[in-house]
């Protein structure tokens, strides 16, 4: 099985986990970095709050019984439906629409070969 990397995103007082490939998860890092750079341009009423991906670790051991790890794939595609719901007439939303869904294409692709490699 190939390595699995993990990222800490905050929000406010929560924080949430997500495992991406190792090959991966940087672009997560990107993605979220030029969302929130974006999302200050946004004017829709109804543009969601977004976590910050605050660190990318090799190892994840979750003690805590509140918190729980998020599939990488099913984060982007939570990620994907958010952003597409987004009713924004003066920003081309479209524009980071294609960035997410570029991920989830790469990360459709990649559990794919994943599990013809099983």
């Amino acid at each position: 099985m190939s390595k699995m990397r993990y990222a800490l995103l905050q929000l406010q007082d929560n924080i949430e986990f997500v495992e991406l490939p190792a090959s991966h998860i940087y672009q997560l890092t990107a993605l979220n970095k030029r969302l929130h750079k974006e999302m200050e341009k946004l004017t829709a009423s109804n543009v969601p709050p977004l976590p910050t991906v605050i660190a990318e670790f090799d190892n994840l051991d979750i003690v805590h019984p509140s918190y729980r790890l998020h599939h990488g794939l099913e984060y982007i595609n939570q990620l994907e439906t958010t952003f597409a719901s987004i009713q924004e007439k003066e920003y081309p939303l479209v524009s980071l629409l294609t960035e997410i869904r570029a991920l989830q294409a790469q990360l459709e692709q990649w559990y794919e070969e994943e599990e013809d490699l099983a």
